[in-house]
Protein backbone atom coordinates (compact mmCIF):
# COMPACT_ATOMS: atom_id res chain seq x y z
CA UNK A 1 0.00 0.00 0.00
CA UNK A 2 1.68 3.58 -0.58
CA UNK A 3 2.06 5.79 1.56
CA UNK A 4 0.16 8.03 2.06
CA UNK A 5 1.65 12.16 1.67
CA UNK A 6 0.10 14.33 4.75
CA UNK A 7 0.16 17.71 3.99
CA UNK A 8 2.39 19.82 5.64
CA UNK A 9 1.08 21.54 9.01
CA UNK A 10 2.23 24.96 8.28
CA UNK A 11 4.84 26.00 5.21
CA UNK A 12 5.84 29.40 6.09
CA UNK A 13 6.92 29.70 2.07
CA UNK A 14 2.78 29.60 0.89
CA UNK A 15 0.50 30.95 3.21
CA UNK A 16 -2.87 30.90 2.67
CA UNK A 17 -4.25 34.16 2.82
CA UNK A 18 -6.82 32.48 5.75
CA UNK A 19 -3.47 32.51 7.74
CA UNK A 20 -2.77 35.95 7.33
CA UNK A 21 -6.44 37.09 8.47
CA UNK A 22 -6.31 34.60 10.97
CA UNK A 23 -3.06 32.13 12.54
CA UNK A 24 -4.41 31.30 15.32
CA UNK A 25 -6.04 27.84 14.44
CA UNK A 26 -3.45 26.44 12.55
CA UNK A 27 -1.20 27.55 15.88
CA UNK A 28 -3.65 25.39 17.83
CA UNK A 29 -3.49 22.71 15.86
CA UNK A 30 0.50 22.58 15.71
CA UNK A 31 0.50 23.18 19.88
CA UNK A 32 -1.58 19.74 19.93
CA UNK A 33 -0.44 17.59 17.10
CA UNK A 34 3.36 18.96 17.19
CA UNK A 35 4.37 21.43 19.45
CA UNK A 36 7.99 20.63 18.02
CA UNK A 37 6.93 20.40 14.48
CA UNK A 38 10.05 20.00 11.78
CA UNK A 39 9.42 22.22 9.19
CA UNK A 40 10.61 21.45 5.35
CA UNK A 41 13.62 23.76 5.29
CA UNK A 42 15.09 21.86 8.60
CA UNK A 43 14.56 24.63 11.21
CA UNK A 44 11.68 24.00 13.97
CA UNK A 45 8.47 25.38 14.95
CA UNK A 46 8.50 25.67 18.77
CA UNK A 47 4.22 26.31 19.99
CA UNK A 48 3.86 25.47 23.28
CA UNK A 49 4.68 28.69 26.12
CA UNK A 50 7.03 26.60 28.26
CA UNK A 51 9.53 25.52 24.95
CA UNK A 52 9.66 29.01 23.83
CA UNK A 53 10.54 30.40 26.94
CA UNK A 54 12.89 27.72 28.15
CA UNK A 55 14.88 28.49 24.96
CA UNK A 56 14.90 32.16 25.46
CA UNK A 57 16.13 31.94 29.34
CA UNK A 58 19.51 29.92 27.66
CA UNK A 59 21.28 31.92 25.67
CA UNK A 60 24.51 30.18 25.61
CA UNK A 61 22.61 26.66 24.50
CA UNK A 62 19.84 28.69 22.04
CA UNK A 63 22.73 31.06 19.90
CA UNK A 64 21.27 34.78 18.73
CA UNK A 65 23.91 35.14 16.55
CA UNK A 66 22.50 35.26 13.02
CA UNK A 67 25.49 34.67 10.60
CA UNK A 68 24.82 31.22 9.60
CA UNK A 69 20.98 31.76 9.37
CA UNK A 70 21.43 35.21 7.59
CA UNK A 71 24.32 34.67 4.70
CA UNK A 72 22.38 32.10 2.68
CA UNK A 73 18.97 34.66 3.13
CA UNK A 74 21.16 37.86 2.35
CA UNK A 75 24.71 36.86 0.76
CA UNK A 76 27.70 39.58 1.19
CA UNK A 77 25.28 42.61 1.53
CA UNK A 78 23.80 45.40 3.70
CA UNK A 79 21.32 43.55 5.06
CA UNK A 80 23.75 41.15 5.69
CA UNK A 81 26.06 43.35 7.95
CA UNK A 82 23.43 45.19 9.48
CA UNK A 83 21.23 42.66 10.48
CA UNK A 84 23.87 40.14 12.16
CA UNK A 85 25.69 43.56 13.58
CA UNK A 86 22.24 44.49 15.23
CA UNK A 87 21.77 44.07 19.42
CA UNK A 88 18.88 41.50 18.82
CA UNK A 89 20.87 39.24 16.61
CA UNK A 90 24.14 39.13 18.68
CA UNK A 91 25.54 37.17 21.77
CA UNK A 92 27.65 38.52 24.31
CA UNK A 93 29.96 40.28 24.77
CA UNK A 94 28.64 42.74 21.86
CA UNK A 95 25.21 42.02 22.74
CA UNK A 96 25.92 42.92 26.34
CA UNK A 97 28.27 45.72 25.74
CA UNK A 98 25.53 47.38 23.43
CA UNK A 99 22.59 46.45 25.64
CA UNK A 100 24.33 48.13 28.28
CA UNK A 101 25.26 51.18 26.17
CA UNK A 102 21.36 51.53 25.16
CA UNK A 103 19.79 50.91 28.33
CA UNK A 104 21.64 53.88 29.58
CA UNK A 105 20.05 55.93 26.47
CA UNK A 106 16.48 54.18 27.67
CA UNK A 107 17.31 55.60 31.08
CA UNK A 108 14.32 56.60 33.19
CA UNK A 109 15.53 60.17 33.32
CA UNK A 110 15.93 60.08 29.22
CA UNK A 111 12.36 58.91 29.28
CA UNK A 112 10.62 60.70 31.58
CA UNK A 113 10.41 63.96 29.51
CA UNK A 114 9.01 61.66 26.94
CA UNK A 115 5.22 62.09 27.98
CA UNK A 116 4.55 65.72 27.31
CA UNK A 117 5.36 65.86 24.18
CA UNK A 118 3.69 62.16 23.47
CA UNK A 119 0.48 63.47 24.49
CA UNK A 120 0.93 66.46 22.29
CA UNK A 121 1.92 64.35 19.16
CA UNK A 122 -1.25 62.01 19.74
CA UNK A 123 -3.90 64.91 20.54
CA UNK A 124 -2.42 67.32 17.19
CA UNK A 125 -2.82 63.98 15.45
CA UNK A 126 -6.45 63.78 16.89
CA UNK A 127 -7.37 67.32 15.93
CA UNK A 128 -6.91 66.30 12.22
CA UNK A 129 -9.09 63.27 12.76
CA UNK A 130 -11.34 65.04 13.80
CA UNK A 131 -11.28 68.15 11.11
CA UNK A 132 -12.08 65.09 8.67
CA UNK A 133 -14.23 63.12 10.52
CA UNK A 134 -12.27 60.05 9.65
CA UNK A 135 -9.13 58.73 9.80
CA UNK A 136 -7.16 55.67 9.01
CA UNK A 137 -5.56 54.55 12.29
CA UNK A 138 -2.46 52.84 10.73
CA UNK A 139 -1.06 55.71 7.99
CA UNK A 140 -2.94 58.78 9.94
CA UNK A 141 -2.28 57.77 13.75
CA UNK A 142 -0.23 54.30 14.93
CA UNK A 143 2.40 54.50 12.17
CA UNK A 144 2.86 58.46 12.77
CA UNK A 145 3.58 57.93 16.69
CA UNK A 146 6.50 55.73 17.02
CA UNK A 147 8.62 57.53 13.67
CA UNK A 148 8.49 60.61 15.89
CA UNK A 149 8.90 59.41 19.16
CA UNK A 150 12.07 57.94 17.96
CA UNK A 151 12.93 61.17 16.03
CA UNK A 152 12.30 63.64 19.50
CA UNK A 153 14.66 60.79 21.26
CA UNK A 154 17.55 60.97 18.44
CA UNK A 155 16.84 64.59 17.16
CA UNK A 156 16.15 63.90 14.20
CA UNK A 157 14.89 67.40 12.90
CA UNK A 158 11.56 67.12 12.28
CA UNK A 159 11.92 68.00 8.09
CA UNK A 160 14.30 65.17 7.74
CA UNK A 161 11.99 62.56 9.00
CA UNK A 162 10.37 61.73 6.07
CA UNK A 163 12.03 58.73 4.62
CA UNK A 164 12.46 56.88 8.81
CA UNK A 165 9.50 55.08 8.34
CA UNK A 166 9.94 53.47 4.72
CA UNK A 167 13.04 53.22 5.81
CA UNK A 168 12.19 51.31 8.62
CA UNK A 169 9.34 49.38 6.72
CA UNK A 170 11.72 48.18 3.70
CA UNK A 171 14.47 46.89 6.07
CA UNK A 172 11.97 44.56 9.09
CA UNK A 173 10.31 43.18 5.62
CA UNK A 174 13.74 41.82 4.38
CA UNK A 175 13.05 39.33 7.68
CA UNK A 176 10.02 38.05 5.90
CA UNK A 177 9.63 34.38 5.60
CA UNK A 178 9.52 34.11 2.07
CA UNK A 179 11.83 36.92 0.76
CA UNK A 180 11.35 38.06 -2.36
CA UNK A 181 13.85 39.44 -5.01
CA UNK A 182 11.93 43.07 -4.48
CA UNK A 183 12.30 42.32 -0.76
CA UNK A 184 15.81 42.05 -0.77
CA UNK A 185 16.73 45.03 -3.11
CA UNK A 186 14.28 47.31 -1.40
CA UNK A 187 15.95 46.45 2.11
CA UNK A 188 19.51 46.76 0.52
CA UNK A 189 19.02 50.08 -0.99
CA UNK A 190 17.21 51.12 2.57
CA UNK A 191 20.08 50.09 4.59
CA UNK A 192 22.72 52.20 2.12
CA UNK A 193 20.28 55.08 2.18
CA UNK A 194 20.02 55.23 5.96
CA UNK A 195 23.73 54.70 6.71
CA UNK A 196 24.21 57.45 4.23
CA UNK A 197 22.19 59.83 6.71
CA UNK A 198 23.30 58.76 9.69
CA UNK A 199 26.72 59.02 8.62
CA UNK A 200 26.05 63.01 8.08
CA UNK A 201 23.74 63.10 10.88
CA UNK A 202 25.85 61.50 13.58
CA UNK A 203 28.89 62.93 12.91
CA UNK A 204 27.59 66.59 12.53
CA UNK A 205 25.80 66.12 16.04
CA UNK A 206 29.19 64.93 17.42
CA UNK A 207 31.03 67.67 16.42
CA UNK A 208 28.20 70.18 18.23
CA UNK A 209 27.53 68.17 21.65
CA UNK A 210 27.36 70.42 24.08
CA UNK A 211 27.70 69.18 27.72
CA UNK A 212 24.37 69.70 28.67
CA UNK A 213 22.92 67.38 26.23
CA UNK A 214 20.95 64.71 27.56
CA UNK A 215 18.87 63.04 24.70
CA UNK A 216 19.22 59.62 23.72
CA UNK A 217 21.96 60.28 21.37
CA UNK A 218 23.91 62.55 23.29
CA UNK A 219 23.90 59.48 25.57
CA UNK A 220 25.43 56.73 22.65
CA UNK A 221 27.78 59.20 21.62
CA UNK A 222 29.34 59.40 25.19
CA UNK A 223 29.09 55.91 26.45
CA UNK A 224 32.01 54.14 27.92
CA UNK A 225 32.12 51.35 29.57
CA UNK A 226 35.60 48.74 30.33
CA UNK A 227 37.10 50.46 26.86
CA UNK A 228 33.96 49.89 24.22
CA UNK A 229 32.50 52.93 22.62
CA UNK A 230 29.83 52.44 19.85
CA UNK A 231 31.64 54.36 17.09
CA UNK A 232 31.19 54.62 13.35
CA UNK A 233 29.25 51.89 11.44
CA UNK A 234 28.56 50.19 14.62
CA UNK A 235 26.81 53.50 15.84
CA UNK A 236 25.01 53.73 12.80
CA UNK A 237 23.31 50.59 13.38
CA UNK A 238 22.31 50.82 16.45
CA UNK A 239 20.55 53.60 15.68
CA UNK A 240 18.59 51.90 12.55
CA UNK A 241 18.00 49.07 15.19
CA UNK A 242 16.08 51.41 17.23
CA UNK A 243 14.34 53.18 15.00
CA UNK A 244 13.15 49.66 13.36
CA UNK A 245 12.22 48.23 16.86
CA UNK A 246 10.36 51.43 18.03
CA UNK A 247 8.69 51.43 14.69
CA UNK A 248 7.24 48.20 13.58
CA UNK A 249 5.99 47.01 16.89
CA UNK A 250 4.59 50.03 18.43
CA UNK A 251 2.62 50.74 15.53
CA UNK A 252 1.29 47.25 15.19
CA UNK A 253 0.90 47.25 19.25
CA UNK A 254 -1.29 50.28 18.70
CA UNK A 255 -3.28 49.38 15.09
CA UNK A 256 -3.88 45.97 16.36
CA UNK A 257 -5.11 47.37 20.13
CA UNK A 258 -7.81 50.01 18.33
CA UNK A 259 -9.45 47.09 16.33
CA UNK A 260 -9.36 44.75 19.04
CA UNK A 261 -11.48 47.04 21.47
CA UNK A 262 -13.67 48.24 18.99
CA UNK A 263 -14.45 44.37 18.03
CA UNK A 264 -15.12 43.68 21.45
CA UNK A 265 -17.18 46.24 22.92
CA UNK A 266 -18.10 44.80 26.04
CA UNK A 267 -13.70 44.89 26.57
CA UNK A 268 -13.69 48.06 25.96
CA UNK A 269 -17.14 49.28 27.80
CA UNK A 270 -14.61 47.43 31.08
CA UNK A 271 -12.15 49.88 30.16
CA UNK A 272 -14.12 52.92 29.70
CA UNK A 273 -15.79 52.18 33.31
CA UNK A 274 -12.11 51.51 34.74
CA UNK A 275 -9.80 53.56 33.03
CA UNK A 276 -7.01 52.11 35.68
CA UNK A 277 -6.89 49.16 33.65
CA UNK A 278 -4.85 50.44 30.69
CA UNK A 279 -2.07 48.85 31.51
CA UNK A 280 -3.18 45.30 32.02
CA UNK A 281 -4.80 46.40 28.50
CA UNK A 282 -1.79 47.31 27.09
CA UNK A 283 -0.66 43.71 28.23
CA UNK A 284 -3.44 42.00 26.83
CA UNK A 285 -3.21 43.18 23.23
CA UNK A 286 -0.03 42.14 23.38
CA UNK A 287 -0.53 39.03 24.28
CA UNK A 288 -3.34 38.12 22.13
CA UNK A 289 -2.31 40.03 18.76
CA UNK A 290 1.45 39.75 19.77
CA UNK A 291 2.95 42.75 17.47
CA UNK A 292 6.09 40.28 16.81
CA UNK A 293 4.92 36.81 16.15
CA UNK A 294 8.11 34.72 15.32
CA UNK A 295 11.48 34.47 17.14
CA UNK A 296 14.77 32.44 15.98
CA UNK A 297 17.62 30.96 17.53
CA UNK A 298 20.22 28.16 16.92
CA UNK A 299 20.95 25.17 18.60
CA UNK A 300 24.89 25.21 19.86
CA UNK A 301 24.59 21.77 20.83
CA UNK A 302 22.43 18.87 20.49
CA UNK A 303 19.12 18.75 22.85
CA UNK A 304 15.88 17.20 23.94
CA UNK A 305 12.63 19.75 23.30
CA UNK A 306 9.58 17.91 24.35
CA UNK A 307 10.02 14.60 22.73
CA UNK A 308 12.30 15.23 19.67
CA UNK A 309 16.00 15.49 19.77
CA UNK A 310 17.53 18.20 18.28
CA UNK A 311 20.81 18.62 16.37
CA UNK A 312 23.44 21.58 16.85
CA UNK A 313 23.12 23.85 14.44
CA UNK A 314 19.19 23.58 14.26
CA UNK A 315 17.67 26.96 13.81
CA UNK A 316 14.61 27.12 15.92
CA UNK A 317 11.76 29.47 15.44
CA UNK A 318 9.90 30.27 18.27
CA UNK A 319 6.25 31.01 17.91
CA UNK A 320 5.23 33.56 19.84
CA UNK A 321 1.77 34.28 18.53
CA UNK A 322 1.50 30.51 19.63
CA UNK A 323 2.72 30.87 22.66
CA UNK A 324 0.74 33.58 23.93
CA UNK A 325 -2.36 31.37 23.80
CA UNK A 326 -0.90 28.43 24.98
CA UNK A 327 -3.79 27.25 27.76
CA UNK A 328 -1.13 25.38 29.46
CA UNK A 329 -0.13 29.00 29.97
CA UNK A 330 -3.06 31.60 30.20
CA UNK A 331 -7.03 30.46 31.22
CA UNK A 332 -9.16 30.88 28.10
CA UNK A 333 -6.50 32.13 26.21
CA UNK A 334 -8.31 32.79 23.16
CA UNK A 335 -10.48 34.80 25.24
CA UNK A 336 -9.91 39.05 25.32
CA UNK A 337 -9.59 40.54 28.58
CA UNK A 338 -8.30 43.85 29.09
CA UNK A 339 -8.35 42.88 33.10
CA UNK A 340 -6.09 39.75 32.81
CA UNK A 341 -3.88 39.29 35.52
CA UNK A 342 -1.40 37.40 35.65
CA UNK A 343 0.10 37.38 32.14
CA UNK A 344 3.13 36.84 31.28
CA UNK A 345 3.37 37.27 27.78
CA UNK A 346 6.41 36.25 25.21
CA UNK A 347 5.80 39.66 23.25
CA UNK A 348 8.69 41.20 24.60
CA UNK A 349 10.97 38.13 24.69
CA UNK A 350 12.25 36.96 27.92
CA UNK A 351 16.01 36.86 29.53
CA UNK A 352 18.84 38.34 28.39
CA UNK A 353 17.05 39.58 24.84
CA UNK A 354 14.17 40.72 26.72
CA UNK A 355 12.98 43.66 24.47
CA UNK A 356 15.74 46.99 25.44
CA UNK A 357 12.77 49.15 24.37
CA UNK A 358 9.50 48.02 26.22
CA UNK A 359 8.80 50.87 28.73
CA UNK A 360 9.10 53.00 25.38
CA UNK A 361 6.22 51.17 23.48
CA UNK A 362 4.47 50.60 26.65
CA UNK A 363 4.37 54.29 27.41
CA UNK A 364 2.84 54.62 23.23
CA UNK A 365 0.28 52.47 23.38
CA UNK A 366 -1.50 53.41 26.87
CA UNK A 367 -1.23 57.64 25.67
CA UNK A 368 -2.46 56.48 22.03
CA UNK A 369 -5.37 54.35 23.21
CA UNK A 370 -6.40 56.22 25.80
CA UNK A 371 -6.70 59.29 24.61
CA UNK A 372 -8.16 58.16 20.66
CA UNK A 373 -11.04 56.33 22.94
CA UNK A 374 -11.45 59.17 25.22
CA UNK A 375 -11.36 61.82 22.54
CA UNK A 376 -13.64 59.79 20.07
CA UNK A 377 -16.37 57.81 22.26
CA UNK A 378 -18.37 57.04 19.02
CA UNK A 379 -15.53 55.89 17.20
CA UNK A 380 -16.31 52.57 14.67
CA UNK A 381 -15.27 50.60 12.19
CA UNK A 382 -15.51 52.33 8.54
CA UNK A 383 -14.86 49.70 6.25
CA UNK A 384 -12.59 46.33 6.51
CA UNK A 385 -9.72 46.94 8.23
CA UNK A 386 -6.69 44.55 6.17
CA UNK A 387 -4.36 42.62 7.96
CA UNK A 388 -0.57 42.33 6.39
CA UNK A 389 0.54 39.60 4.25
CA UNK A 390 3.69 39.01 7.38
CA UNK A 391 3.67 36.04 9.04
CA UNK A 392 6.78 37.71 11.52
CA UNK A 393 5.31 41.11 12.27
CA UNK A 394 1.33 41.03 12.79
CA UNK A 395 -0.24 44.10 12.23
CA UNK A 396 -2.81 46.09 9.48
CA UNK A 397 -1.86 47.78 6.72
CA UNK A 398 -4.98 50.01 6.96
CA UNK A 399 -7.75 50.75 9.55
CA UNK A 400 -10.89 52.81 8.23
CA UNK A 401 -12.27 54.77 11.37
CA UNK A 402 -15.25 56.80 11.94
CA UNK A 403 -14.91 59.44 14.17
CA UNK A 404 -18.20 61.69 14.20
Amino acid sequence: MAAINYPPLIDFVSLPASFYADPYPTYARLRSEAPVYRCADGSVLLTHYADCYHVYRNPTLFSSDKHKQFNPQFGDSLLFEHHTTSLVFNDPPLHTQVRRAIGNALSARTIAPMEAPLVELVDRLLDNAEDRGCLDGIADFAGAIPVEVIGNLLQVPVAERAPLRNWSLAILGALEVGLTQAQLSHGNTAVAEFLDYLESFVEHRRKHLKSTDDDMLARLLRWEADGFRLTGSTLYRQCIFILNAGHETTTNLIGNAILALLQHPAQLQTLRENPALIDTAVEEVLRYESPNQLGNRLATDSVQIGAEQIAADTVLTMCIGAANRDPQQFPEPDRFNVARKPNGHLAFGAGVHTCAGLTVARLEGRIAIQRIFSRFPRMHLDGTPERKHRARFRGLTNLPLRVQ
